[in-house]
């Protein structure tokens, strides 16, 4: 059986970069969305995809307890990356960044923590689903939908995966960046912890 997150990749290649920058890289929605201290002395980089189920266990069973005993504590800023692997997490990362930054960390653990309700329900209505996740997180409809079908962030969020293909060879999410390290799955805390200790 071929892992699922090999099923998106391949998916993934139906996605055509754009030739040239986007002009959306300009764009605020683009900025750096992080957690913890801006001066935290250990940045973690976090390369996911939304409809990823590791990607959704790391958040579940992992997440909470590097938050409370690391980035709370000062030691860690977790940088997150988007890294799509298929057309619907294309357009939930943009969603995600149409969301008020203060609330960007928050939103993606909420759509982790439903994925099952919108990314892997067959029966499911997907847009109205993340309607109702969207509209928790203090976005008013116009901007839902708009935000879905935003063709200039969608490349730009393209462009920036290709960007960490080049840099850092990330192919599966999650991907941990630990300074220079590149470390692939859905690691656990004390692992995660063990990385941070080494990362200078």
């Amino acid at each position: 059986m071929i892992p699922r997150r090999s099923v998106l990749a391949l998916a993934a290649g139906a996605v055509a970069l754009p030739a040239a920058p986007s002009f959306a890289q300009d764009d605020p929605r683009l900025t750096e969305r992080s957690i913890g201290k801006a001066d935290a002395p250990v940045v973690v980089q976090e390369f996911f995809s939304l409809t990823c189920g590791h990607c959704a266990a790391f958040s579940r069973d992992t997440f909470p307890k590097v938050k409370q005993d690391l980035i709370d504590t000062g030691r860690v800023r977790l940088v997150y990356r988007d890294f799509p692997l298929d057309q619907l997490a294309l357009a939930v990362a943009a969603l995600a960044r149409s969301v008020p930054a203060d609330r960007y960390s928050a939103f993606v653990q909420t759509l982790f923590a439903t994925q099952d309700r919108w990314a892997f329900n067959r029966n499911a209505d997907v847009k109205g689903e993340l309607w109702k996740l969207s509209a928790v997180a203090g976005m008013d409809r116009e901007t839902f939908e708009k935000a879905i079908v935003d063709a200039p962030l969608q490349r730009a969020i393209l462009e920036q995966r290709a960007e960490a293909q080049r840099q850092y060879n990330v192919s599966s999410t999650p991907t941990f960046v630990f300074g220079s390290r590149v470390v692939p799955g859905a690691i656990g805390f004390d692992r995660f912890a063990a990385l941070v200790a080494e990362t200078r």
